[in-house]
């Protein structure tokens, strides 16, 4: 993602092909890897990452390749997101569950790289699935079907003569203003892609059990009646809890959203006459919430499969204690049983630890702005709401963009608030 950022998008891509490599063989586990986790902790085992990680592999790869103008390398990854997206359709199906198993940004990028290569029939199916992934995850995305997919809707159907798809998208969208077909194949289209604000980071959650009277007492007196967050105290913890040796920890993770502070942009276009087009960015694609919905879904397992390794690593500190009394006699029993609990209990608390790993690089949210201009030369320019540092991806300064008729560019901004 840094390098899509700086402008490297050939080492971006090499980068990206060898992340999707990792992703496919670490679909195969090994035994020893998921012992040495559920004797210690998840970061025991190579990060995996999450189903909306893998999907943006291939959508920050797609967009590599369009700002290389390799549109037929970027369908390639439209291709692979169609795949990947009806693989995770197909399980949420036969789990009966209303989770990510669609994206609607990846399908609406699908469909404006189907249109700039001129493949209209598909550039309508992926407008139309586009939409109905936006309407499938509104309730808990937040993100409506932005109004230039839905003039992206019409025009395409439109261009392939589907009166009835157009008669109904009118009466459905009956304030989107559109082009025809014909009119953008005339004109040039600018697609600004703007990463705001930063991806979630996650934190512990320690859950604190205490299984004796006493012990209550002190974990109440410890930390009172919230669960603590972060690695704050945690040798202290490991040392009280492991003399005790009555406390079972548990750890969870849990997301700190960092939300962006600008909700849109406008983007200029001026050419050498002076005369200016403009535009205001959409949001399109909402990555906390993605996020959120993952952690959301995969929390009751992780719990179970928590709770199960405190009680096993509780379970063996527990019989190294009476081991370790029995070996050496009764007179030093006390204390070798203390130190012994000090500590095989006191690791055991130590080493719980939650699976923090994200894609921390990813923003927050994701706009996209669009705009089609006559054929010439133009200026780029955009002005975020809210202020916010913004600086355009390989640019050290506002673009110069040359438009021929039917092309289609991609830009990058990257707003850091």
């Amino acid at each position: 993602m840094a390098l899509h950022l700086a402008g490297d998008y050939a080492q971006s891509n090499e980068a990206l092909e060898q992340a999707e490599e990792i992703v496919e063989r670490l679909y195969t586990r090994t035994i020893r890897s998921e012992t040495l986790a559920f004797l210690t902790n998840d970061n025991a085992l190579p990060y995996e990452g999450d189903p909306y990680e893998h999907v943006m592999v291939n959508v920050v790869k797609a967009l590599n390749y369009a700002a290389q103008n390799d549109i037929a390398g970027a369908l390639v990854e439209a291709r692979r997101i169609d795949h990947r997206l009806n693989v995770l359709s197909d399980r949420l199906k036969g789990k009966g569950k209303n989770g990510y198993g669609n994206d609607g940004f990846a399908r609406y990028l699908s469909g404006m790289l189907y249109e700039a290569a001129g493949d209209l029939n598909n550039a309508f199916i992926a407008y139309r699935n586009a939409c109905e992934a936006y309407e499938a995850m509104r309730g808990w995305s937040q993100v409506a079907c932005p109004p230039s997919l839905r003039a992206d809707l019409l025009s395409s159907a439109e261009a392939l003569g589907l009166a009835d798809e157009v008669d109904r998208y009118r009466s459905t969208y009956p304030d989107v203003e559109w082009l025809s077909a014909s009119a953008r194949q005339r004109l040039a289209q600018v697609v600004m892609i703007s990463y705001n604000g930063r991806a979630p980071r996650k934190e512990d959650l320690y859950l604190d059990l205490p299984i004796s009277l006493d012990a209550l007492q002190l974990v109440l007196l410890n930390r009172g009646f919230s669960p603590s967050f972060g690695s704050r105290d945690r040798v202290m913890d490991s040392v009280l809890y492991g003399l005790s040796g009555r406390v079972v920890r548990v750890a969870l993770p849990r997301l700190i959203h960092q939300k962006t502070k600008i909700p849109v942009e406008t983007m200029t276009l001026t050419d050498e006459q002076g005369a200016s087009y403009a535009t205001r960015s959409e949001r399109v694609q909402d990555l906390t919430a993605l996020a959120e919905k993952t952690l959301t879904e995969r929390l009751p397992a992780m719990t179970v499969k928590a709770v199960a390794r405190a009680a096993t690593k509780f379970s063996m500190a527990e019989g190294a204690v009476i081991g370790s009394q029995q070996a050496v006699g009764r007179d030093a029993a006390p204390w070798v049983g203390l130190l012994v609990s000090l500590l095989a209990k006191g690791l055991a608390v130590a080493s719980e630890e939650a699976d923090k790993r994200s894609w921390r690089t990813l923003p927050d949210e994701i706009h996209v702005a669009r705009v089609w201009v006559p054929s010439g030369r133009y200026r780029a320019t955009v002005h975020p709401s809210g202020g916010g540092v913004a600086v355009w991806a390989s640019e050290a300064k506002e673009p110069s963009l040359n438009l021929s008729p039917g092309q289609t560019i991609f830009l990058f901004r990257r707003v850091v608030q």
